[in-house]
């Protein structure tokens, strides 16, 4: 199952080495990180169901508002990534949820600011839908990095 999320994602136009990129800019002041490190616990954090389970179901919703099979209001809602919503993070929230609550502060930092592959996937650009999936990549990111910094804290 982690293949066909890799699958996905890499069809939306996100790599795992975009969010590894994401997890060394956020560690770089607390861990030094290589890329090797950063990719190998992204796949730790994509090998868990819940986390694949949360990327499946965003990944759909932004596809079927792509193609107009959502009803209204929600499906408008989500074509404009409305800010009341909501439920785009909620979803993404439940990812930071499996590494505890560190990933709350690094999933709010990246979903405020949208660096990198984050930022680009908000743009919406080609008229495809990310608003699902820019707050899932955030929301691997936060759970990368909060997966490090308990096995770093584990190590001391």
């Amino acid at each position: 199952m982690k293949k066909s999320v890799i699958e996905m994602l890499e069809e939306r136009g996100v790599t795992v080495e975009d969010m590894a990129h994401l997890v060394i800019d956020l560690q770089k002041d607390y861990l030094p990180l290589t890329m090797e490190i950063a990719v190998a616990n992204i796949h730790k954090v994509l090998s868990k169901r819940e986390v694949q389970n949360a990327i499946l179901t965003g990944i759909q919703l932004d596809k079927l508002a792509e193609s107009n099979l959502i009803e209204e209001p929600i499906l408008s809602m989500i074509k404009r990534d409305d800010s009341l919503y909501g439920i785009d993070e909620i979803l993404a929230l439940s990812i930071t949820n499996v590494y505890g609550s560190i990933g709350f502060t690094n999933f709010g930092y990246l979903d405020k600011l949208k660096p990198g592959i984050i930022g680009k996937l908000n743009a919406h650009e080609n008229g495809q839908i990310n608003t699902f999936l820019d707050d899932l990549i955030s929301g691997i990111v936060a759970a990368t990095c909060s997966r490090i910094a308990h096995a770093a804290e584990d190590d001391e």
